[in-house]
């Protein structure tokens, strides 16, 4: 890792705290791992690429994380991005390292509460956020999604999914609980069924649907996202520092444990041309 690296892993938010209070995310980014998505970084630019963000698109993203995706979103030249992060000191980390230029900000606020106008944007997206939020908060941030889009705006999200559709509710449940106690984050993914009616129940239509593998931690994946010499400083920070490791182990072993029911799914849902709520 490089000093500029190193520096900027060191002002990661919560980075005083103890490998094993750390939320799995940023212990994961403390370790040097920039791809923190459950379809990898292939399934964000497969998403990015069916928005096709031009330059008369305002796009927000919810809880931009590390910025990676935003990076990304920038490359296509939209006419402005926002970025809404919860965590004020996150936000400022991630607004640290975009571009310092008018139409571009990371924000803070809720994703359930923006402080974003009606129908300001023209996308909003969110990765690998509503599966961390309890079902009525994931309703209450579709329906913010919903009302910060303009009539015919897009919302794209990337989750974590469960399979099938009708997985019994107790296999439900060992998921819920086992990825919570993995990532120290409350987890409750679901089924794609249960995607599209929380959509649908917030006022959108589905455009498009993928799915893919979450193999967020297994070593094909890890290089593919990561590149080869950050695949290789990840695996070398996580085997010389053992209350890492500890953790990293845990969350790989949940991930097995539940490889049979657990993927990544992208939608891309619209809001009506003429559409209120």
């Amino acid at each position: 890792m490089t000093k500029t690296d190193s520096d900027a892993m060191n002002q990661l938010p919560g980075i005083k705290l103890r490998a094993d209070k750390m939320p799995g995310h940023w212990l994961l980014a403390r370790l040097g791992k920039r791809v923190l998505r459950p379809g990898g970084l292939a399934m964000t630019q497969g998403l990015l690429r069916d928005l096709a963000i031009s330059k008369e698109d305002c796009v927000v993203e919810l809880a931009p994380g590390l910025g990676l995706t935003a990076h990304l979103i920038l490359e296509a030249g939209p006419q402005s991005y926002i970025g809404i992060e919860r965590d004020r000191n996150a936000a400022d980390w991630t607004s640290r390292r975009l571009p310092d230029v008018p139409h571009v900000s990371v924000q803070v606020g809720s994703a359930n509460k923006t402080g974003l106008g009606d129908s300001c944007a023209s996308i909003v997206l969110g990765e690998a956020m509503l599966s961390m939020n309890s079902p009525e908060h994931k309703q209450q941030i579709m329906e913010e999604a919903f009302r910060v889009l303009r009539p015919g705006g897009r919302y794209a999200i990337h989750e974590l999914l469960i399979v099938p559709d009708d997985v019994p509710a107790h296999v439900k449940q060992d998921i819920d609980d086992t990825l919570s106690a993995a990532i120290h984050v409350g987890a409750r993914p679901l089924t794609e069924e249960e995607w599209r009616i929380c959509l649908k129940y917030a006022g959108f239509t589905i455009d498009k649907v993928s799915h893919a593998p979450m193999n967020l931690l297994r070593p094909a994946r890890l290089f593919a996202d990561e590149g080869f010499w950050r695949a290789l400083r990840f695996i070398r920070n996580v085997i010389f520092d053992g209350d890492s490791r500890r953790r990293v182990l845990m969350m790989r072993r949940t991930f097995h444990k539940h490889r049979a029911h657990l993927r990544a799914i992208s939608i891309i849902a619209r809001k009506a041309p003429e559409a209120s709520k």
